[in-house]
């Protein structure tokens, strides 16, 4: 089969397009054809500095496409079949296998490249926004890197809850693109002070804060009013992350790290997923595709992600 592979971690000219033995079916798992992969901000982060399970490695978390074997022990799955997968690694190739436990069907007609946005992006958004943020409806919520894949997704749960969605981004033109999925404050972070521009919108600050980036808890911490609660979520920013965290005890605060990959082969998070796939599925939810690649192109893919231009998910496409 043919994967984007590398032999060493660095950026994304390690990404090379080559022949690689074919992912083969083991017990309770499922072999698919991929037919879309959606390339995590985990992926780039792995590429960057994470471990190599073989040389070379194919790198990759959440990729969608047809069951073409099923092993042995697995029930409600069949050949033929459209899911989504996630896994530690091996997205970016032809061929995949998985554990069932991290398949998850799409509803007939739903379109692939969509299915194959949804699992991590939006059962993460989720997590973090009521799972761990226990979001209220009234509440004020401010999502770090809203044109994120995470992002994205938590900007629609947040307003679809009734809540009032504060949003950062690295330009007006990316912000304006998340008006539509129910922003109602946008800040630009190159230009503005995050945290000035957030009590000046609330007054006391917010109640929940999603933060994908890392780098950024110093500025999410000032942002909290009163019993305000953090969802930590990922390490986009790359910058080692030292924070003061006394502030949180006199305002009751709290702060929570959210890991999607420890809580998604439980009954609760994998329930949840099918139930996000089912709503994009109906359009209750959208999902936001920036951009597509050939899978020979994973590393021109890779570059334009980490440009920071991206509004939701780029996509490679085998």
């Amino acid at each position: 089969m043919k994967a984007a592979v590398y032999y060493e971690n660095g950026p994304p000219s390690v990404l090379k397009y080559e022949d690689v033995p074919d992912a083969k079916v083991f017990p309770g798992g499922v072999l698919i054809r991929v037919e879309a992969i959606a390339i995590e901000g985990g992926d780039t982060l792995n590429r960057l500095g994470g471990a190599l399970m073989s040389k070379p490695h194919v790198v990759g978390y959440q990729a969608a496409g047809e069951i073409v074997e099923v092993g042995e022990g697995v029930t409600g799955l069949k050949v033929g079949q459209k899911v989504v997968t996630t896994n530690a690694y091996g997205s970016h190739a032809e061929l995949r296998a998985v554990p069932a436990r991290v398949a998850w069907p799409l509803p007939p007609g739903m379109d692939v490249k969509e299915g194959a946005v949804v699992p991590v992006p939006f059962g993460t958004a989720d997590d973090c926004l009521f799972e761990f943020g226990r979001l209220k409806k009234g509440e004020t919520v401010l999502i770090q890197a809203g044109a994120s894949g995470v992002g994205v997704a938590a900007i629609q749960l947040a307003k679809r809850a009734g809540a009032r969605v504060i949003a950062t981004a690295s330009s007006n033109e990316r912000l304006e693109k998340l008006k539509p999925l129910g922003l109602d404050h946008g800040i630009d972070y190159k230009t503005e002070d995050v945290v000035q521009a957030v009590m000046k919108i609330t007054g006391s600050g917010v109640d929940v804060v999603v933060d994908p980036v890392g780098s950024t808890l110093q500025t999410s911490i000032a942002c909290l009013g009163y019993r305000g609660r953090i969802s930590l979520v990922g390490q986009a920013g790359r910058d080692p992350t030292k924070v003061d965290v006394s502030s949180l005890m006199a305002g009751n605060r709290s702060l929570t790290g959210v890991f999607l990959g420890a809580e998604i082969a439980t009954d609760r998070a994998h329930d949840n997923i099918q139930r996000l796939i089912n709503e994009v599925a109906k359009g209750e939810l959208k999902v936001v595709i920036d951009r597509t690649f050939p899978l020979k192109e994973a590393a021109a893919a890779h570059e334009y992600i980490e440009s920071r231009k991206a509004v939701g998910r780029v996509l490679l496409i085998p």
